[in-house]
């Protein structure tokens, strides 16, 4: 648990706000000694922190990531399988009594056991514990699709605690049942990493993404500071970490 703690310690550091906020604060700490310096990094601090909170910005950002990966399942799919990738867990919901799954988890979830409805293929759920809470978010994940969504889960895969681990232990899963091929669900976004992820581990990918930004019909609000579009440039960042870290562990793997 601890290293998880580490980990999102870390990355919140690398990652909006608070890698924009850190130039502001060396600014106002250089204010007096330093002025000109200063006040440039408290201006340059502002400036990101204005134009990353955008949501014109963080859906243009997002969409870079999302090219291609937007667009409808065929329901004659060659897939095999249906795989369902975590999106976080919301711990304590009081109205619950128990931890449960974050909106990312449910919106996954909800278009997986669409897929399910029109293929009828067998489903795999992804998704561990890093946080050390006792329940893998794909138990959680489990209960949902079967009692709230009433879609059956042939796979459950509760040991993992990232994507890289997510592909390697589906892998190990699927290929036991001679599953090859995947339709592998998970946002839009987060596609290009799990797909290339998941492609390394040795699975036909045929990528079911969800929850696309789309740039058409701005409207006046969008050239306005938001939260959602922090969030969304949040998870560009995110993604783009994300994607030179696998392939960096690729390269370390290969020599």
């Amino acid at each position: 648990m601890l290293s998880w703690q580490i980990v999102q310690v870390v990355a919140a550091f690398l990652l909006p706000p608070l890698c924009f906020l850190v130039p502001g604060v060396v600014g106002v700490l250089l204010w007096k000694g330093r002025p000109a310096l200063g006040r440039g990094l408290a201006a340059l601090s502002i400036a990101l922190l204005w134009i990353f909170s955008l949501p014109v910005t963080g859906r243009a950002l997002l969409s870079v990531l999302e090219s291609g990966y937007d667009g409808p399942v065929d329901a004659t799919t060659s897939a095999q399988a249906i795989v369902v990738l975590g999106g976080g867990t919301r711990f304590d919901a009081p109205e619950f009594g128990h931890d449960t799954l974050e909106m990312a988890s449910l919106e996954r979830l909800r278009y997986a056991a669409l897929l399910q409805r029109r293929t009828g293929l067998p489903i795999l759920v992804t998704g561990g514990d890093p946080a050390g809470r006792g329940v893998a978010e794909a138990v959680l994940m489990q209960r949902v699709l079967e009692q709230e969504f009433g879609v059956p889960v042939r796979w459950v895969e509760g040991a993992s605690n990232d994507t890289i681990q997510n592909a390697a232990r589906s892998r190990k899963l699927l290929a036991e049942a001679g599953v090859e091929t995947i339709l592998l669900v998970t946002h839009a976004w987060h596609m290009a990493r799990a797909k290339m992820l998941f492609e390394r581990a040795g699975f036909k990918v045929i990528p079911a993404g969800t929850g696309a930004e789309r740039l058409s019909g701005s409207r006046l609000t969008d050239f306005l500071p938001r939260a959602s579009g922090l969030q969304d440039s949040q998870r560009f960042f995110h993604e783009v970490i994300g994607l030179v870290w696998a392939r960096l562990r690729s390269q370390e793997t290969s020599e």
